[in-house]
């Protein structure tokens, strides 16, 4: 067998990450615009103008696209690095930095639709739900839990219980207006009322977890 024919049929040869990228820009698009059940592998790769084949090598089935296509969403939304306490820095700042990116997120018409395809097939693929939940927001909470703890660490913040503390803030950030746009009672909000929203959630948050005398 000639050299270069070897090599391309090596086993470790690495993936194309461009037409990665494609797939999964392919299938977030998809997931939205047909939900869950409706999207075929063969209708990521036509949309992606790759193989069906090229699809399952790079993810292996279509549970596993759809997680990596909700964990890509929340890290473009919410990337590491603003999970990273920095505790020179006003917490305040901090808090309404993660705040608003989380709420930008959650109310975005994607994850509205991502979020009601769950809901809706959840009887008739039981797994899905846990695969949106560990891929989004499990993630996003364990980040966030981490930043708690630092925070804690450094005596900015008084919690015994960092993990609970988290989902109390994410809860309290999503609270009436993410229910309505659920309902489609609420198309749009304006900025003010995000800000102010964001705003009194924080602040609420730190009154809780201020550090006692």
């Amino acid at each position: 067998m000639p050299r270069t024919a070897a090599k391309s049929a090596g086993p470790g040869r690495p993936k194309d990450q461009n037409k990665r990228a494609a797939i999964l820009d392919a299938a977030k698009r998809l997931f939205v615009e047909r939900g869950y059940t409706d999207t075929s592998m063969d209708a990521v790769a036509a949309a992606a103008g790759v193989s069906k084949l090229t699809v399952y090598s790079h993810f292996g089935d279509k549970d596993a696209l759809f997680a990596e296509a909700v964990r890509r969403k929340c890290e473009e939304q919410l990337p590491a690095q603003i999970f990273s306490a920095n505790l020179k820095g006003p917490l305040r700042a901090q808090l309404v930095e993660i705040a608003r990116a989380f709420f930008a997120l959650v109310t975005s018409d994607d994850a509205v639709a991502v979020h009601r395809t769950v809901v809706a097939n959840v009887r008739n693929a039981p797994k899905l739900g846990q695969l949106f939940w560990e891929a989004g927001p499990a993630r996003v909470q364990g980040a966030f839990d981490a930043f708690l703890r630092d925070e804690v660490a450094a005596g900015n913040l008084d919690i015994a219980d960092t993990r609970r503390a988290a989902t109390q803030f994410f809860c309290l950030l999503k609270g009436e207006s993410h229910a309505r746009m659920e309902f489609g009672c609420c198309a749009t909000l304006k900025q003010r009322e995000i800000d102010e929203h964001i705003a009194a959630t924080v602040e609420l948050f730190l009154r809780a977890y201020a550090p006692r005398d």
